[in-house]
């Protein structure tokens, strides 16, 4: 009888290994031809890569000629104009709160005249109150030589601040100005033909450059005149008229979000401090009352 048992407990242990060695091999051999399809179906097509002059839309055709004349220029737009050499050429480009504004300047020279001498090449930036604006990075100013076909200039400017002090020169949001024109060149060559592209982009740099104030207008142009405008109907008691909208607001409006990254920072600093609390709590609260201590005592 003992022996009739270990062979009836040992008959159903080894089916069942045959079936599950079966089942796996069948699995494999599934896993191994549906795989090359897959891989073939999710491998990325290629695209067509597009350059950022390319993805930049049309913007003005003219440039003005002084800062009250200047060409409104919406970020993410290429202006062009037609010039001669000595000619300052002008566009207005709005920047708000947190935006880090990169202005990048063409100068195309035509190739069939020759030139005298090498010319030098420059772009300036200022802001709402006509301040002229540092550079961070980039090549505000180039020369270009004799046989020159174009010359590239770039200006990144620091990041725009709400708020800032009345001495200070820190950037604020509202309008910007851009000046192209030839810092040095022969005075044979003055009035030749040249063509000039501008484009201007920025980059959001989030909450670690937040301040805690908030202008009440940006800086646009018009804003003083209108402002004397609404104070003299606000004393003769009539209605005031509309703004005029002198410059392109951005998508969401001027220093709309309330959002920065600095709420993430709170949240996650007032979650570590809980925490410290309640690790600092299970290392100090001991083991409870010592059992060598005789009741009621």
């Amino acid at each position: 009888m003992r022996t009739v048992l270990r062979r009836s407990r040992s008959a159903p242990s080894r089916r069942p290994r045959g079936r599950v060695a079966v089942a796996a091999a069948l699995a494999a051999a599934a896993l191994f031809t549906a795989a090359p399809p897959a891989l073939a179906d999710t491998s990325p097509s290629p695209s067509p890569s597009v350059s950022q002059d390319e993805e930049a839309e049309a913007g003005p055709t003219e440039a003005g000629t002084a800062f009250r004349t200047a060409a409104r220029l919406a970020q993410g737009q290429r202006g062009t104009a037609s010039a001669s050499t000595g000619d300052y050429l002008y566009w207005v480009f709005p920047a708000d709160t947190g935006q880090r504004p990169t202005v990048r300047a063409t100068v195309s020279l035509p190739a069939e005249q020759a030139r005298q001498s090498a010319s030098t090449w420059r772009i300036d930036v200022y802001d709402g109150l006509r301040r002229r604006q540092p550079c961070t990075y980039g090549l505000q100013e180039r020369r270009a030589a004799e046989d020159a076909a174009e010359v590239r200039l770039t200006c990144t400017l620091r990041t725009v601040r709400a708020y800032s002090e009345p001495w200070a020169n820190d950037p604020l949001p509202g309008a910007y100005y851009v000046r192209l024109t030839v810092s040095r060149l022969a005075a044979d060559d003055l009035g030749r033909p040249f063509q000039a592209e501008v484009a201007v982009d920025s980059q959001e740099t989030g909450g670690s450059t937040a301040v805690g104030g908030k202008l009440s207008e940006p800086l646009t142009p018009g804003i003083s005149a209108v402002s004397a405008e609404e104070e003299t109907a606000e004393e003769d008691g009539a209605e005031q008229a509309p703004r005029p909208a002198a410059l392109a607001e951005p998508e969401d409006g001027w220093s709309s979000g309330w959002w920065t990254d600095r709420w993430l920072w709170t949240a996650g600093g007032a979650v570590l401090a809980a925490l410290a609390g309640v690790f600092g709590y299970t290392l100090t609260r001991g083991n409870g009352r010592p059992g060598r201590v005789p009741p009621g005592v």
